[in-house]
């Protein structure tokens, strides 16, 4: 026969389960989206929700004036059970300093342990202000969940890998898009849709206006294949003479290293890198690229890389899967007309 201590022990064990359950199942995946579309880092933040989650269902935030119709394509991806909406043009366009009140109410009312975000520019303006308004430190561009409170992520502009451990009761997180792959957008029984708690706070920044290029290339972030120029291509008009032609030949995307953005060959939407966008295409070729750490960070992960440079030293050439030695002068606008 068990004891009154020994029954109240089990008693507190299974509440504590129950409390650790129930926080295991609150997670919030954070979604960006633009033009009525869900953003593909998006997805991944939601895959990455799910693994948190386990078998528990994840919820999902999405705000601005079309919210409603975003969630309806949402509301078919598997494993979201509910979606909050704040339909208020107020968040129109991730405006960081609006969106972050709008979260950290919703995180506290809900009781939310988990919150996702891609560690996009969006996640990346957002969280950090999200924490700031909680009270707890956000651990940023995680490339594995080892547990509900323990995440791993590069350091040192990814030369060495840090396991952290969070002790915060909130856990705020962003997630590297390239190490989790992106959430099936069919196959959901349908998400219940509820209107999110609305601060609807004083604006504490306005929009103004965007000018925006169009281009028929795959977008940088998400495409399968990227040519990237490097400073070795000496100016902008040789830039868009050997870049641009070679890689519509192979239907990739352009991208750009920080020393063509700085020289002024390339737009800096363009850039990869530590302090521009890390990608992870099945193919990525890097011309007149000399692999300065930090353009190293943004796109080591890619499947197979190719690097072409006169230079025989260039430490590109280190994590390169092949590499030309050669005039790239030469050497590219030959490849564009066989490939062509």
């Amino acid at each position: 026969m068990l004891s009154a201590s020994s029954l109240r022990r089990a008693a507190f064990s299974a509440r504590s389960a129950g409390i650790i359950r129930s926080r295991l199942a609150s997670t919030l995946a954070v979604i960006e989206h633009a033009d009525s579309n869900v953003a593909a880092g998006s997805l991944s933040a939601i895959s990455a929700a799910k693994e948190l989650a386990g078998s528990d269902p994840v919820t999902a935030i999405i705000a601005g004036s079309n919210a409603a119709k975003v969630a309806e394509s949402l509301g078919k991806v598997p494993g979201i059970s509910k979606i909050l909406v704040a339909s208020n043009s107020a968040y129109d366009k991730g405006l960081p300093e609006n969106l972050a009140q709008l979260l950290a109410e919703n995180v506290k009312k809900n009781g939310f342990s988990h919150v996702v975000a891609a560690s996009s520019a969006f996640g990346k303006n957002v969280i950090p202000r999200v924490g700031a308004l909680l009270d707890v430190q956000p651990i940023t561009d995680i490339i594995k969940i080892e547990s509900e409170d323990t995440f791993v992520r590069p350091i040192y502009a990814g030369n060495a890998i840090a396991t952290t451990k969070s002790n915060d009761q909130i856990k705020l997180v962003t997630i590297r898009t390239s190490a989790f792959a992106a959430a099936e957008t069919e196959g959901g029984s349908g998400a219940a849709v509820e209107d999110a708690v609305d601060p609807n706070s004083e604006s504490l920044s306005e929009w103004i206006s965007e000018e925006l290029t169009k281009s028929e290339r795959p977008d940088l972030g998400v495409a399968s294949k990227i040519v990237s120029g490097g400073r070795g291509l000496k100016d902008k008009e040789n830039f868009d003479k050997v870049i641009y032609p070679f890689a519509d030949a192979i239907g990739a995307a352009v991208g750009a290293s920080r020393a063509a953005v700085d020289s002024g060959f390339a737009d800096n939407s363009l850039q990869v890198g530590q302090t521009g966008k890390v990608v992870a295409p099945e193919l990525y070729i890097a011309v007149g690229i000399s692999g300065a750490i930090q353009h190293l960070a943004g796109m080591k992960d890619s499947k197979t890389i190719v690097a072409i440079n006169k230079d025989p030293e260039a430490p590109i050439f280190q994590v390169a899967d092949l590499g030309l030695v050669a005039d790239l002068f030469e050497a590219v606008p030959e490849l564009t007309t066989k490939l062509g």
